[in-house]
């Protein structure tokens, strides 16, 4: 983990404490949770559509909307 500087202010040992908290529960919350996966969109909350009856067009139709 990188360590945390203060670039700006003189924040008390109080605030200090309460930020490190703060980011310390975030970054356990996230490793609990696993990855990011950003926001939902058409493409990842689609359900693929199903497949065409067999016979011999079936490729044919594949492609033809439903």
């Amino acid at each position: 983990m990188t360590p945390i500087q203060v670039l700006h202010g003189q924040p008390t040992p109080e605030e200090l404490a309460t930020v490190l908290a703060v980011v310390q529960s975030r970054a356990a919350t996230r490793a609990a949770t696993g990855p990011a996966r950003g926001p939902a969109t058409a493409w990842t909350t689609r359900t693929p559509r199903p497949l065409p009856p067999p016979g011999p067009h079936a490729w044919r139709t594949s492609l033809w909307t439903r």
